[in-house]
């Protein structure tokens, strides 16, 4: 493989609560949308992410994809720095795992291990070992491949919060604790609202003269937002804030390959926004090549992305909200984010 280097309709009804731990809130969809993964109610998230049938129903998604997509969903293009490289693995019909490995020593870590034999085919291309995984949070279309590559490599260790209930998890991580695999250094950022456990991870490029690489699970995705399903929106947007913290230069490599459909989504909101519309454009050619769009930077998704965007007049306007007289900056924010996030939801439905 070669390696490139980076370049620089509205509805009323508010959501519901219910049977869910103090302090957590469930923002249902209103409907089956077109992500298979996405639940129709506190029972149906209950049951994928609380009891076997979720693991029953992750292995239905890996049967299926390797069905429609024996050589994965997109075609990834490996980014190499001096010293390190990063290979997007194409999982199911739209996750993303990544393979990062030192190329000094050969070593290597997974982000989100998803199919464990797509996993294990690019680790075997590349000829490495495999020293780590680090899993964003438990669901299982991020985590389905623990057991397997654990019986494989059984030096791997898995790192994840303790929060979460990560399939084989060895080495629970504290926010903010870092590890290292060879010369490569991740530092676990907690990031609850997908789940209460969400963690990404920062790779820090310092070393290799690169900018940060963050690994955003389900927290942020291209023009996107995971959904909150065990967090507030206040909860949501104080994680977003973290991480957008990190620098406009970091690399931003996301979950899932969402960027078409999150980026036509916001071209409603915005119709006057020319970054939004040059992306849009560039992400149509891309996929209609069946090319990976990631990575962005934090940079550029502050121009375009909704759910980080929730500072800005514009984006406030297009929705009809206002600041209440005496209202927090923070708690407007949070209230504009979860406007944007209910309609996206009312997008997905239709």
């Amino acid at each position: 493989r070669s390696c490139h280097r980076p370049a620089g309709q509205r509805a009323s009804q508010e959501p519901g609560s219910r049977g869910l731990p103090e302090g957590v809130e469930y923002i249902p969809t209103r409907k089956k949308g077109k992500n298979p993964m996405k639940p129709v109610g506190v029972a149906w998230y209950s049951l994928y992410a609380r009891t076997r049938l979720g693991y029953l129903f992750y292995q239905r998604q890996v049967k299926k994809a390797r069905e429609r997509y024996p050589h994965g969903h997109s075609v990834p293009q490996p980014y190499c720095f001096p010293g390190v490289k990063i290979l997007p693995i194409p999982v199911l019909s739209n996750n993303y795992s990544y393979l990062v490995i030192d190329t000094g020593s050969s070593q290597a870590a997974v982000i989100d291990p998803s199919d464990p034999l797509a996993v294990q085919a690019a680790i075997e291309e590349e000829g490495v070992m495999l020293e780590a995984i680090f899993c964003t949070h438990k669901h299982w279309d991020h985590s389905g491949g623990n057991e397997a590559l654990c019986q494989k490599h059984n030096s791997c260790k898995v790192y994840g919060s303790a929060l979460d209930a990560i399939p084989q998890l060895t080495n629970p991580l504290a926010d903010r604790e870092k590890v290292s695999v060879g010369s490569l250094t991740f530092e676990a950022l907690a990031t609850p609202g997908h789940t209460v456990g969400h963690m990404v991870y920062v790779l820090d490029g310092g070393p290799f003269g690169s900018p940060p690489c963050l690994f955003s699970g389900d927290l942020l995705f291209l023009a996107g937002c995971g959904e909150p399903f065990e967090g507030s929106p206040e909860t949501m947007l104080a994680s977003l804030d973290l991480a957008m913290g990190l620098g406009e230069d970091t690399l931003l490599w996301p979950g899932h390959e969402y960027a078409l459909e999150c980026l036509t989504f916001a071209s409603l909101l915005e119709l006057d926004n020319s970054a939004l519309e040059q992306k849009l454009q560039w992400a149509v050619q891309q996929r209609q090549e069946k090319r990976s769009t990631c990575p962005s930077t934090l940079g550029e998704e502050q121009t375009y992305n909704p759910f980080l965007r929730t500072h800005r007049p514009e984006l406030q306007e297009a929705l009809g909200l206002w600041q209440g007289g005496g209202e927090d900056p923070d708690a407007f924010r949070a209230r504009v984010l979860k406007e944007v996030r209910r309609r996206k939801d009312l997008y997905q439905a239709t």
